[in-house]
């Protein structure tokens, strides 16, 4: 770029040389003008992409995975869980005991679906084996969940329809 500026400005240069060169320094600049240009265009896209997903997925009552750690104690983790493969859903905390350890650590809410116990997926998985897997936890229980309310009214309603008509069969 240096030697384009020097030969811009020689007056020994020949007049169609000096004109050649201030063509291609303009297209240099343009060129790397409209890279950034390009480049910030696409990486505003990118970002405008990730935030739009992650706006449907929260419209949708979904979130990022996250991580809660609880101590196990005597008295247990302090919620209860719902769902599994035999019920054709996801594992969800159902029910977050008042006073409990999850109650107290604050980390959990009602309607996350439980994603892993210690590293253990339970995605796919039927309930049992997410019981068998907190009940055998020793220490301190890492907790992968996401917060997917939407997706446990839509269980729970499903099984309160089972239940009902369960109980209209019986009478």
């Amino acid at each position: 770029m240096l030697q384009l500026h020097r030969l811009l400005h020689c007056a020994e240069a020949p007049p169609h040389t000096r004109t050649l060169s201030l063509h291609i320094h303009q297209s240099l600049i343009l060129l790397t003008v409209s890279l950034h240009i390009w480049s910030s265009y696409r990486y505003i896209s990118c970002l405008f992409l990730q935030a739009t997903v992650a706006a449907f997925a929260a419209s949708e009552g979904h979130s990022h995975p996250r991580v809660v750690e609880l101590p196990k104690t005597e008295e247990g983790l302090g919620f209860n869980i719902m769902g599994g493969k035999e019920q054709n859903s996801p594992i969800y905390i159902s029910r977050i005991i008042p006073g409990g350890i999850a109650d107290r650590h604050g980390g959990l809410k009602r309607g996350d679906q439980l994603l892993s116990v210690n590293g253990v997926s339970v995605e796919g998985e039927h309930h049992e084996k997410a019981v068998e897997l907190l009940k055998s936890a020793q220490g301190k229980v890492k907790l992968v969940v996401r917060y997917t309310p939407r997706v446990l009214e839509e269980m729970e309603s499903r099984f309160e329809k089972m239940r009902s008509a369960k109980r209209r069969q019986q009478n």
